[in-house]
């Protein structure tokens, strides 16, 4: 093996590497979103539910 193709299996070894970290990256990002969300739902549901506790 010659050292181009050394330099080539690296090079797409650090390629394969970038892509996998970057796809973690959007994956974590969905999950904070998504729990995000949630929590936002919970609180919403608090206030409705303390809303209506004044109401009466």
């Amino acid at each position: 093996m010659g050292m181009k193709d050394q330099f080539q299996d690296k090079a797409k070894d650090l390629a394969d590497k970038a892509k996998d970290k970057m796809g973690q990256g959007q994956d974590e990002a969905a999950e904070r979103g998504q729990q995000r969300d949630e929590v936002s739902e919970r609180m919403q549901r608090e206030e409705d539910r303390m809303d209506q506790d004044y109401d009466v």
